[in-house]
């Protein structure tokens, strides 16, 4: 029997273990999709701290339940351990590390270079490796596959090898990984088809395409087109600002419209791993072949500019109340980079933070997630948002809109309130003050009745 039909049969008796290497926001939850299935599951992950706490039946990721993990450690389907000897059991294996983007905004492959290296010297016929982590196009062939071919292995007979981009949303009540629709694409149809069969025993929907480099392509798209789109609302609400017109307004009764319109709503900047990252991978690959994405460039620079347009609209409320940046106690509501979750990666609240404290305004934040930040030694504690916090803010500037967070009260204490959200549209206007992202100077919130 040949090693692809050996591991199918594996795959489909259950009988295969199957490893993830870095249980984080995509690991974690794909381990534990593996590990309901019915595989035994093995985590890799470099921080112990993780890796005791996973062991011991608890959770660090928001949208894994800690039961989940309880349940799937007591019968004896998972284990995470910090000793990558463990992965030579593994028939299949899930790489999901980081990929950041250096300080040149250059893919930094360190780690998913240390992932190929650490996971090949520990292969044998017969394994699967799919890699999940975010990346340009031609990773998987350029990067991964050498680490396997330099060993003598030939892909496709050897080795299957093969992409899938993860797809995690943190905080989307309806979709998760299970039923989030997977792209899966091999180095040789071989390899697609094993890396099919393994998700197909654990995700709903599969999508097969001919090549890992379509797979890398189709993430950097998706994200690229929100990233397009959500400049393009950003750049609606500077415009206008500037004729005086209510951009929700605008954007709400364009999106009556049942054919060819595409609601996005502009904000504060953009935030998380995936849009502020994914659009300079592929601009980072075309300059390589001499072609400038211009589209993407000004997306980034659009959204990129956000958070100093918040600051400036900060300024400006300010000034009209007669006071200065330099010395106003500024209230931050909402740090995560988005609604309902506590991941703060390349949130816009950190640079419009880093702005107003270089302005010389004194800083604190609220925020039901996340209840510290750390940078570069600096620490920041989320304060509670009582009636005291916010009457003693010279400006509260609304951020993240968590649908815990009573904006009613913010506007009922609060003087004078910056909302980059619209999260105050539905309240009463009592004493405050508020002033929206673009428009008229004053959000056009409920009077008393």
């Amino acid at each position: 029997m040949s090693s692809r039909d050996l591991l199918l049969r594996k795959i489909q008796d259950r009988s295969a273990t199957v490893a993830v290497v870095g249980l984080g926001y995509v690991g974690l939850p794909l381990a534990m999709e593996f590990a309901k299935a019915g595989f035994r599951v093995i985590g890799f992950d470099v921080s112990q701290r993780v890796v005791d706490l996973l062991n011991k039946g608890e959770s660090h990721i928001q949208d894994v339940p800690a039961a989940d993990v309880a349940d799937m450690v007591s019968r004896g389907r998972f284990v995470a351990s910090t000793d990558d000897a463990i992965l030579a059991d593994a028939d299949a294996i899930s790489i999901a590390v980081p990929t950041p983007l250096g300080k040149t905004r250059d893919p930094d492959m360190s780690y998913v270079q240390a992932a190929a290296s650490t996971v090949a010297k520990h292969s044998h016929d017969g394994l699967l490796v799919v890699l999940e982590s975010t990346t340009y196009p031609g990773t998987t062939r350029e990067v991964i596959q050498p680490a396997f071919t330099d060993r003598g292995c030939v892909i496709g007979k050897d080795i299957f090898l093969a992409f899938s981009p993860e797809r995690v949303d943190p905080g989307n009540p309806v979709y998760h990984t299970k039923n989030t629709p997977k792209v899966v694409g091999g180095i040789t149809p071989a390899c697609t088809d094993v890396a099919v069969a393994l998700y197909e025993s654990c995700i709903d929907t599969v999508v097969r395409v001919s090549s890992t480099e379509t797979a890398e392509l189709v993430k950097l798209l998706e994200n690229t087109f929100r990233s397009v789109n959500i400049a393009m609302a950003n750049e609606m609400a500077i415009v206008c600002d500037k004729l005086g017109v209510d951009v929700w307004e605008v954007i709400d009764a364009a999106a009556t419209k049942p054919f060819g319109f595409m609601k996005f709503t502009p904000g504060p900047g953009i935030g998380g791993h995936c849009i502020p990252l994914d659009p300079h991978y592929l601009a980072w690959k075309m300059r390589g072949l001499n072609y400038k994405t211009r589209f993407i460039d000004l997306a980034g620079e659009v959204n990129t500019a956000m958070p100093a347009y918040v600051v400036t609209k900060v300024a400006h409320a300010l000034n009209e109340e007669r006071k200065a940046v330099n010395g106003s106690r500024a209230l931050i509501v909402g740090v995560a980079y988005k609604r309902d979750i506590d991941d703060v990666r390349e949130s816009p609240a950190l640079d419009v933070i880093r702005l107003l404290e270089a302005d010389g305004a004194d800083v604190v934040y609220h925020d039901p997630y996340v209840s510290m930040i750390r940078e570069d030694n600096h620490e920041w504690y989320s304060v509670e948002l009582t009636a005291q916090e916010l009457a003693r803010a010279d400006v509260v500037v609304i951020v993240t809109d968590h649908k815990s967070i009573d904006f009613q009260r913010v506007v009922d204490h609060a003087s004078l309130v910056v909302d980059t959200r619209n999260a105050t549209a539905k309240t009463i206007r009592t004493q405050a003050r508020i002033v929206s992202l673009s428009g008229s100077s004053e959000h056009a919130a409920r009077k008393p009745v």
